[in-house]
């Protein structure tokens, strides 16, 4: 009994030293992406949407991949203020959390690219359809001049995605190239 107390006791510190860089990692790109919506970026040029699918391809658990999109855009939206589309713009971010974690075993330039790139999209339809129900007259003239007015800011979310996904995930491979253990880490997390 007490050799197997002694493991579970080593267990258990093995788990939380793997955890402390996860949990400043999560800390680390709240913080970043509320900071980040203050910048004096062009509309929709943000990295919320690359944080999104990092954090779901990096982080294993999608609870707390989730988490971080979410937390970033609701303290940044307490200052920015809030809106009635926020349930659609949070859930696109959700999205962008589940495509990431289809990435985990495959953190690859073409694979990255294909989900940023989804991302921005979804983003683009989801959000617009939302605000033509809003905001527009129910009529297909009502839904092309939404789309056609929505235009110049996809062109934004695209650009700050692919962006922010090449800073994000390149700093990974980097990392990994320059400190192996770290690739290692990756795998468990995949793994769980």
């Amino acid at each position: 009994m007490f050799r197997s107390r002694k493991r579970m006791e080593s267990r258990s510190l093995d788990a939380m030293d793997k955890g402390m860089p996860r949990l400043i990692l999560i800390i680390a790109l709240i913080a970043v992406g509320t900071v980040a919506r203050f910048l004096p970026y062009p509309p929709n040029f943000s990295p919320i949407g690359a944080i999104a699918l990092f954090a779901g391809a990096t982080l294993g658990a999608r609870f707390r991949a989730a988490l971080i999109p979410l937390a970033a855009m609701l303290i940044s939206d307490l200052w920015l203020g809030m809106h009635t589309l926020m349930p659609v713009v949070y859930g696109c971010f959700l999205v962008n959390v589940w495509l990431g974690s289809r990435l985990q075993s495959r953190l690859k330039p073409l694979p990255v690219l294909g989900v940023s790139v989804a991302g921005s999209v979804i983003f683009f339809a989801l959000t617009n359809a939302a605000c033509w129900y809003v905001g527009y007259p129910h009529t297909w003239a009502g839904f092309m001049s939404c789309f056609t007015l929505a235009v110049p800011f996809f062109q934004y979310t695209l650009a700050g995605d692919l962006f922010f996904s090449t800073v994000l995930f390149g700093s990974l491979a980097v990392a990994q190239w320059r400190f192996p253990a770290l690739s290692a880490i990756q795998r468990d997390v995949a793994v769980k």
